[in-house]
C-alpha cells in the first residue's frame, strides 16, 4: 500500500448541520489529540505530547497506565496489536500477540481430558505479548527513555488511584475464587479483605516495584535504545521471566473445575519478541482501511465492507441495518473456517469482488439462522467439530447464564445476551474485557492500539511482580488441522481489532473498541457512521457516530469459553427507532433490546491533511472514554 496526496478532489460526503445532540463535542484543535478508555491514560498520554514527545511516546505511556487504572480490562502480561501511521512512513502492524508455547499441543491437553482451552488459568497462556510490543514501539518510533514513558504508570501504582466503580465490583464477583485458590490475587485486590472503591486511592505496591527494579537494572546503559533493548531482556531471561515460570508451573483452578499446571517456559519467553507487518487492507469509496491480518479478526471489518452493493439503503433504516447485520453472519462464518495463523489463509480471495457478489446475494429479506461459510477459490470450509454443533442447535448456549462467556458489551442489561461487565463464578470462570487508545499528534503520526488480556480475573497475580499471566489461547481449538488449531509457535487468533483508515492514500483516522466479538461489529457501524453521515464543523463528525445508536449480534460461535452461540440474535440499544426493531422482527431478526447506552466503547481520533485540524471524541457508554487535546 503506497500513501499518496490527498485530493479534495475525491467526492465527499454532502455536508450536513451537527447532529441534535451528542453527549461531548468532537475536540478539535493543533497539537495533539488522544482518546481511551480511561480518562488516566488518557491525560498521561498528553502530558507525554506537551513534554515535547510524539503520538508513539504518548501511546506507550498510556499502555502503562491503562495496566494501573484497568486492571479488570489489560495486563503488561496480555497483548496488543498496534496500527501506527509515521508521518514519514508506511502503515504498519505491530504484532502484541504471542504465540503457543511448545508444549501447548492439542495432544497434551486432549490427554488432560479437555476438549476446549479453559478460560482462566495457565493452561491458556501464550506467551505475554504486549510489554515487548510497547517496548518495540517506543525503541523504533518514540524519542523518550523508558523511565519518561514508565513515571506515570509507577506514579499510579505505588501512590494510588480512585478506581473506576467496575473495578471494584469485578474484584467482588472473584472474592471467593480469590480466597480460597489465588491467594496472592487476594493480596493485591482485597487488602484487608476490602475490594478497591470509588474515592478512595488504590494502590499496587508490587507493580510499582517491578518497573523500579527493572529501571534500576537498566540504569548503567545510557543509550536510550540500549535501555530499552536491556529492559526487553530483563523481561524475557531476567527475573521478570523466571517469575512468570514459577507462576506457569503452579497448578491453578481454572473454567474447567480442576487444577492445572501451564506449558509456559524460560525457553518460550526467551524466543518471542514482537513483530512488524504489512496490514490487511481493503478499498472502499475513496477510503482504505488498514487492519492486522487474519491471525486477528481484523479482516472481518474488511470483509463487510467488501459485502456491501454499491447503493446502501438509508443510513439507520431497518433496510440498514438488516443488510448490515445479514453481511456481518457472512463475514464472521468465513472468520470461523479461515482466520488463524495455523494454516494459509486465501484473504485476496475472500475480499475479492466475484467472491463477495456471490456471497452478497444469500442475503434474503428475511434474517437468516445458519452458520454459512463461502468457499474461495474453491476450498471446502474447514470448521471444529464444536462450532458445528453449537451452530446446529445441538449444544443449547445461553451467555447470561454460563460464566467464561468472553468479553462482554460496556454496560450491564438484563435484556442484553451478554451482560456487562466480568462475571467470575466459583469455579474461576470468567469474563474479560479490553481497552483502547488513539493518539494523534502535531506531526501527523498516528497510532491505534488494543490493549487486553492479563487481566486480574484470568490468573492469579505473580506475587513478585504484582500482575497475573494471560488467557488468549481459549480462542484457539483442540482439534488439528484447522486455521486456528492449537499450534506451538503460533498466534491464537485473537479478537484485538484496532483500525487505521486513510483517505485518498493519506491517514485520516485511527479508531476502535473493546468488545470481543462485538469489536468489527461497533467498529464498522462507527466508520460507516462517519463515511455517509458527512462532515461537521469543517471536520469528521467523530462524537455524533460514536453517539448513535449501535448494535451486534451472536450468530456465530463466540471466541471466549465456553465459545456458544445463539442464531438469529440482534441487541440493540434501547434508543433505536422503535419502528426499525419492529421490522427488525418482521423479518425473523431475534431482537434483545438493551439499555439505551450499552453499546460500544469506541474511541477515535483523526487530523485533516489539508487543513492540519486535529480531532478526537470517545464514547460516553460506561461513563469512563474521554478525549482530550489542543
Amino acid at each position: 500500500m503506497r500513501q499518496g496526496t490527498y485530493d479534495r478532489r475525491t467526492p465527499a460526503p454532502p455536508v450536513r448541520s451537527p447532529p441534535v445532540f451528542t453527549t461531548r463535542p468532537t475536540l478539535q484543535g493543533t497539537f495533539g489529540m488522544v482518546s481511551s478508555t480511561h480518562w488516566l491514560a488518557s491525560q498521561s498520554a498528553m502530558a507525554v505530547l506537551e513534554d515535547g514527545g510524539n503520538a508513539f511516546d504518548a501511546a506507550v505511556a498510556a499502555g502503562f497506565v491503562l495496566h494501573v487504572v484497568e486492571p479488570h480490562l489489560n495486563g503488561p502480561a496480555g497483548e496488543v496489536p498496534i496500527v501506527l501511521a509515521p508521518a514519514d512512513g508506511e502503515v504498519r502492524v505491530l504484532c502484541g500477540q504471542g504465540v503457543a508455547p511448545a508444549g501447548a499441543t492439542v495432544a497434551h491437553y486432549r490427554g488432560l481430558g479437555l476438549d476446549l482451552v479453559p478460560g482462566t488459568g495457565p493452561l491458556a497462556a501464550a506467551v505475554p505479548g504486549a510489554f515487548d510490543a510497547w517496548l518495540l514501539l517506543l525503541r523504533d518510533h518514540g524519542t523518550k527513555s523508558l523511565a519518561d514513558v514508565l513515571k506515570y504508570a509507577i506514579g499510579y501504582a505505588d501512590d494510588g488511584h480512585a478506581p473506576v466503580e467496575r473495578v471494584g465490583e469485578t474484584v467482588e464477583t472473584v472474592r471467593e475464587l480469590f480466597e480460597a485458590e489465588w491467594p496472592s490475587s487476594a493480596e493485591v485486590y482485597l487488602p484487608g479483605g476490602r475490594a478497591p472503591r470509588p474515592g478512595e486511592l488504590f494502590r499496587n505496591p508490587a507493580l510499582a516495584a517491578t518497573w523500579r527494579r527493572l529501571l534500576a537494572e537498566i540504569s548503567e546503559k545510557k543509550d536510550r535504545v540500549d535501555q530499552i533493548e536491556a529492559a526487553r531482556q530483563v523481561w524475557r531471561s531476567g527475573f521478570i521471566a523466571e517469575a512468570l515460570v514459577r507462576q506457569s508451573e503452579r497448578p491453578t483452578m481454572d473454567t474447567s473445575g480442576e487444577r492445572h499446571a501451564g506449558t509456559l517456559t524460560a525457553a518460550d519467553l526467551a524466543s518471542w519478541s514482537a513483530t512488524y507487518e504489512a496490514p490487511a487492507t481493503y478499498d472502499w469509496r475513496g477510503w482504505t482501511l488498514c487492519k492486522a491480518g487474519p491471525w486477528s479478526q481484523g479482516p472481518v471489518l474488511l470483509q463487510q465492507l467488501a459485502l456491501l452493493p454499491p447503493e446502501l439503503p438509508r443510513y439507520g433504516s431497518a433496510d440498514y441495518v438488516h443488510l448490515l447485520i445479514e453481511g456481518c453472519k457472512l463475514a464472521m462464518a468465513d472468520r470461523e473456517a479461515w482466520y488463524g495463523d495455523a494454516a494459509e489463509v486465501p484473504l485476496d480471495e475472500l475480499l475479492s469482488a466475484p467472491y463477495n457478489a456471490a456471497r452478497r446475494a444469500l442475503v434474503g429479506e428475511k434474517a437468516s439462522y445458519e452458520l454459512r461459510p463461502g468457499s474461495p477459490g474453491g476450498r471446502t470450509p474447514r470448521m471444529s467439530r464444536h462450532a458445528r454443533v453449537v451452530a446446529s442447535g445441538e449444544q443449547g448456549f445461553d451467555p447470561m447464564g454460563v460464566p467464561g462467556a468472553g468479553e462482554p458489551t460496556v454496560a450491564k442489561s438484563p435484556l442484553s445476551p451478554v451482560s456487562g461487565e466480568p462475571d467470575v463464578g466459583a469455579d474461576g470462570g470468567t469474563r474479560g474485557d479490553t481497552c483502547h487508545l488513539d493518539i494523534v499528534d502535531r506531526w501527523g503520526n498516528m497510532v491505534a492500539a488494543t490493549p487486553s488480556g492479563g487481566w486480574l480475573q484470568s490468573n492469579p497475580v505473580v506475587p513478585e511482580l504484582g500482575f497475573p499471566l494471560g488467557t488468549r489461547l481459549q480462542m484457539a481449538w483442540l482439534e488439528e488441522d484447522l486455521p486456528n488449531s492449537l499450534t506451538p509457535g503460533r498466534r491464537p487468533r485473537t479478537t484485538l481489532t484496532p483500525s487505521l483508515a486513510l483517505r485518498d492514500g493519506v491517514p485520516v483516522m485511527a479508531f476502535g473498541t473493546p468488545g470481543g466479538d462485538q469489536q468489527d461489529q461497533w467498529q464498522t457501524h462507527f466508520f460507516l457512521a462517519v463515511a455517509l453521515r458527512s462532515e461537521v464543523r469543517g471536520g469528521l463528525d467523530l462524537q455524533g457516530a460514536i453517539d448513535a445508536p449501535n448494535w451486534h449480534n451472536d450468530s456465530f460461535p463466540g471466541s471466549f469459553y465456553p465459545r456458544g452461540m445463539r442464531p438469529g440474535s440482534v441487541t440493540v440499544e434501547s434508543r433505536t427507532d422503535p419502528d426499525v426493531i419492529r421490522e427488525l422482527r418482521h423479518r425473523g431478526h431475534d431482537v434483545l433490546v438493551g439499555e439505551a447506552w450499552s453499546e460500544g466503547r469506541l474511541c477515535a481520533v483523526a487530523r485533516d491533511p489539508l487543513t492540519g485540524v486535529l480531532s478526537a471524541a470517545a464514547n460516553p457508554r460506561g461513563m469512563q472514554g474521554y478525549a482530550v487535546g489542543r
